[in-house]
């Protein structure tokens, strides 16, 4: 065979797979893809850590587009309803925060025996009203959504681990960030946000945690640490105090979030989605965090 025979089929070749990559590629096809499989938290990661430009599609559109899908009110409510604004921190990182419990290690002002890792989450519940017990009453004003603390035991003799998250509406001009670039709050040097990896301010440090906060953790008062990212990402962690029968939330009208994996006749749709519930839990599978950040 003559070099300029081998050309032509080496071209031709790669003219024949340069089709099918265009179609792999091709924006419409995964969208369609991703809605038959009713956008699973796995198959997206999964999709993502395949190559570059499968990531930065991800990273682009498929993790916005998931959000809308698994998390509807949530999303409407943190985007004004603008789907085609940037989310803060990017739409990768508020998909995990809705769905991975980041890892953990000991703080100046929280210390824990041993690092705990992050892990995806079966169930969440993030709350409006939860929110409001982090938020000072000047900056009550503010939105901010926190989730249950997701448990993790530790040892027979301690206290089990409570790590919670949680995400502001429109950080940039919240009274919160007001309030710490007014007290001048310096970020921390070596704590990064769990969910967008940008700096991070130590709400216990600024003297911005509300007495409300670790009651509605059911924690011991003072046995707790949350910080919040330029991005306004909430992550923290605290001691959960042993709760009696009759000991719960402290009977506030909640107005929640809830996501679950209902299609609201008590069958499992396969998907995640939100709403008004007693109950409301975000139902996932996990897969790893290699494909959000």
């Amino acid at each position: 065979m003559s070099a300029n025979q081998r050309v032509r089929l080496s071209t031709s070749i790669s003219g024949g797979s340069g089709s099918h990559e265009s179609d792999f590629f091709n924006e419409r096809v995964l969208l369609l893809v991703m809605e038959s499989m009713k956008w699973d938290v796995q198959v997206l990661c999964r999709t993502a850590s395949v190559c570059r430009r499968l990531r930065a599609m991800a990273k682009r559109l498929l993790w916005r587009e998931l959000c809308l899908f698994r998390a509807p009110r949530i999303t409407e409510t943190l985007s004004n309803g603008v789907h085609s604004s940037r989310m803060g921190g990017g739409w990768p990182a508020l998909a995990k925060l809705l769905f991975f419990c980041g890892d953990c290690e000991s703080s100046r002002n929280f210390v824990l025996s041993r690092p705990k890792p992050g892990h995806f989450v079966t169930e969440t519940r993030f709350s409006k009203t939860s929110g409001r017990s982090f938020l000072m009453k000047r900056c009550r004003g503010d939105l901010l959504f926190v989730s249950d603390p997701c448990e993790h035991r530790v040892g027979d003799q301690e206290d089990d681990l409570g790590v919670f998250r949680g995400v502001f509406r429109g950080f940039r001009e919240s009274r919160t960030r007001a309030c710490l670039i007014a007290r001048q709050a310096a970020l921390e040097e070596r704590e990064r946000c769990p969910y967008c990896g940008a700096r991070v301010w130590s709400m216990t440090t600024a003297g911005l945690v509300p007495r409300n906060a670790a009651k509605r953790l059911g924690s011991h008062d003072g046995a707790l640490e949350y910080f919040v990212c330029v991005n306004g990402h909430l992550h923290g962690t605290c001691w959960l105090a042993p709760l009696s029968s009759d000991e719960g939330l402290n009977g506030e009208d909640e107005e929640e979030y809830a996501m679950d994996g209902s299609d609201g006749t008590g069958n499992s749709s396969g998907g995640v989605t939100d709403g008004y519930y007693d109950d409301p839990t975000v139902t996932t599978n996990g897969f790893g965090d290699n494909g959000f950040i």
